[in-house]
């Protein structure tokens, strides 16, 4: 009997199925598919919008109190295209499915997905809740369930909740957790995959990845302060006093003394330091910074509330790891936290093949042609994506 040929949309589907086993990071997030590109094709640029939860406030007695709608919304530009470049023959579609897979496939879309974690990876940089000891390899239970803690003092839904880790706190955490009180068929997975797996502390899973990023601290040295006090609902700026010239980079994590972190819900303080990120680099001018900051500075009477006072002059600000090092930047995340989207990529005509495929909030595309001047058949795998922090309250940065 004849071998049959595979299909363009054959392989495009097996492309996407392996593209999704692949992704570390990018598969736990929020992921949304927008089919309203799909007519014409989608650019670089384009962006969606996303609708964010409602807040109110919670009012006493029989008297109505109607309240203006606070609903808000936030925008993902679709702004990556990425692509990698594969060639097959013939001959080669004329293996089984899955041959072609391992064979012709596997060994480029895995690069392809780890780019695109290494991307999403970036998402710390919005995160301003913190756990771990920088400097130090998380390596304890501790660690793991303090960002639990985070989560449940955001308000943020038990399930689910994932971590990933790079190579080295996947070590730690696997030695450290060795001698817990667990199942054993959750040890025994440990044991055999050298993996933490699912269903530990209260994750759905606890992955590792390579492209978890790292991050290096401004060159913020000496004490800090707080220039002026603040006094505006919704304040996303502080300014800060420091000595000479020095930086504060996006990503560098604070708190400042007496400001508290609130619970969304009841609005009453967590017992826990605030803690602000740079949305922004600043460079300090005869030691005075304007430092652009999230979350967004409400007080306890407002529906947004995230800290129980305002920062206020003289207060120290106390920076997250020393000045000018290097640290890991695992992630603790509820699924929501982060959206990535994925657009239809316009389908050429006039190729030798091409097919674009979606699935679980995934689009691929394949093109395939024929090259006359160097008589070959070039072919392109792309993916265009984008990703956004859209609810940075609900994931939290653990430091190595």
């Amino acid at each position: 009997m004849a071998n049959s040929l595979l299909t363009i949309d054959m392989i495009t589907r097996k492309s996407l199925a392996i593209l999704e086993n692949e992704l570390e990071l990018t598969r736990n997030v929020n992921r949304q598919y927008d089919d309203s590109f799909a007519v014409t094709g989608a650019k670089i640029g384009s962006t969606l919008r996303i609708r964010l939860p409602d807040r109110a406030l919670v009012t006493d007695g029989a008297a109505l109190q109607v309240q203006d709608d606070n609903e808000q919304y936030t925008t993902l530009t679709v702004g990556s295209q990425k692509h990698i470049g594969v060639s097959f023959t013939t001959a080669e579609m004329a293996m089984s499915l899955d041959d072609f897979g391992d064979r012709v496939l596997k060994p480029r879309i895995s690069q392809l997905a780890a780019s695109i974690d290494a991307d999403v990876a970036n998402a710390f940089k919005d995160i301003y809740q913190s756990v771990g000891t920088p400097g130090t390899t998380p390596a304890t239970s501790q660690v793991l369930l303090q960002g639990q803690q985070k989560l449940n003092e955001a308000a943020a839904e038990k399930t689910p909740r994932y971590a990933t880790v790079n190579p080295a706190a996947n070590a730690g955490l696997v030695e450290g957790l060795k001698g817990l009180f667990s199942p054993s068929d959750v040890i025994s997975r440990q044991f055999k995959s050298g993996l933490i797996s699912t269903d530990v502390l209260g994750y759905s899973e606890i992955g590792m990845s390579q492209s978890i990023k790292t991050f290096t601290t401004g060159t913020r040295t000496g004490s800090h302060t707080v220039t002026s006090t603040v006094s505006t609902q919704g304040s996303t700026t502080l300014a800060i006093t420091g000595t000479g010239t020095q930086t504060i980079l996006r990503g560098d994590v604070f708190t400042v003394a007496g400001v508290y972190a609130v619970n969304p819900q009841t609005r009453e303080s967590t017992g826990s330091l605030q803690q602000f990120v740079a949305t922004a680099d600043a460079t300090a001018s005869g030691g005075a910074y304007t430092v652009s900051v999230s979350p967004a500075m409400y007080t306890a009477s407002n529906a947004l509330a995230t800290i129980d006072a305002f920062p206020v002059a003289s207060a120290v600000v106390t920076f997250m790891g020393s000045a000018s090092t290097v640290y890991p930047q695992n992630l603790i995340y509820h699924k929501n936290a982060i959206t990535f989207a994925t657009a239809d990529l316009l389908l050429p005509q006039g190729v030798d093949m091409a097919s674009r495929q979606q699935a679980n909030g995934i689009s691929l595309r394949i093109v395939r042609q024929y090259d006359i001047n160097n008589d070959r058949m070039p072919c392109r795998i792309d993916v265009l994506y984008g990703y956004s922090t859209i609810r940075p309250q609900q994931a939290v940065r653990l430091w190595g």
